[in-house]
């Protein structure tokens, strides 16, 4: 089979009809011809000899399945083909451009803001996007390339999403300041203590079964009062009197958004901890930017372990 011969500009015109499903919409995105993008699509099938769009009458483009896995490379091989640019007009001396982060929504008012002051500090010219949401969503932002890498937890991740564990966090018990159980010296409590407790639980999908699995192992079935899937919302329920709560991540401060405290407790159960990790797709292979993003995670986290534990709290 002799060398392909098509161009970039070829290239990129299909990843936009594909991405979008239309060609008129691709032509809008990149402000060219509908016609320019249909021709440029048929002249790249032509010279691969496959087709890798099927155009469907009033219901867009899908792809083929020849063209789906070209897309999957494609999307790769586009983002370098924009850092080769870049490196082009730096010399090979600076980081620059855009880098979209996923993460897990309750991660990232802890992890988050430290991580972007330290790369800016770092890395000034690169603009820095963070996709938030729940760990489903996070997953699917990896697979469509809406993001490049993520910071998650290290359950439910699928064969085709590498990860590397960057930290650890145990969960906790978090009472009201006024629970006896808050006026122990030692701050510690065996899970068996809360059975006849209730429970206020912070209602996320993943979340919240692994909140009650750890219960369920040590014998405690618990009675769930309140669900939210406000992190904030289950401290200050919790500040009120209105049940315990597990949680992992740990505040700097007792006071909730109600104007009441918690209290942390350590666990004295021997519970595995959760691990956090940085994620991105099997194979990818990661821009600069990307890489640098890493370079800082595994840095702050390896900071974290010798920082003393926030106020009120027993847990990192």
């Amino acid at each position: 089979m002799s060398e392909p011969n098509f161009t970039l500009v070829q290239l990129r015109y299909f990843a936009a009809a594909a991405r979008l499903g239309s060609m008129t919409a691709a032509a809008r995105e990149l402000l060219v011809s509908q016609s320019a993008v249909s021709t440029a699509v048929s002249v790249l099938e032509k010279e691969l000899g496959v087709q890798l769009l099927i155009r469907q009458h009033a219901r867009g483009l899908a792809l083929t399945a020849a063209g789906r896995e070209f897309y999957q490379e494609l999307r790769g091989f586009l983002v370098h083909t924009a850092e080769l640019a870049e490196c082009a007009h730096r010399a090979g001396t600076e980081v620059v451009g855009h880098l979209t982060v996923g993460c897990f929504s309750t991660l990232v008012p802890f992890r988050i803001p430290g991580l972007l002051t330290a790369f800016a500090a770092e890395h000034p010219s690169v603009q820095v996007h963070v996709h938030e949401g729940e760990h489903a969503a996070t997953k699917r932002a990896l697979r469509s390339g809406d993001c490049e890498i993520a910071l998650m937890y290290g359950y439910d991740l699928d064969d085709d999403i590498d990860r590397e564990p960057v930290d650890s966090v145990p969960p906790y018990v978090i009472v009201a300041a006024d629970h006896p159980l808050a006026q122990r010296e030692s701050r510690r409590v065996r899970l068996a203590e809360l059975a006849d407790e209730p429970m206020v639980l912070l209602d996320l999908p993943h979340t919240a079964h692994y909140m009650q699995s750890i219960l369920l192992e040590s014998g405690v079935r618990p009675t769930v009062r309140h669900r939210t899937g406000g992190y904030e919302a289950v401290r200050s329920l919790v500040a009120h009197g209105l049940g315990f709560a597990l949680l992992n991540q740990a505040p700097a401060h007792d006071m909730t958004y109600s104007g009441r405290s918690v209290v942390a407790l350590e666990l004295e159960d021997d519970v595995v901890p959760l691990e956090i990790v940085l994620a991105w797709p099997r194979g990818a292979r990661l821009t600069r930017r990307a890489q640098c993003f890493a370079q800082i995670c595994r840095r702050t986290s390896a900071g974290r372990s010798t920082d003393p534990s926030p106020v009120g709290a027993h847990t990192s």
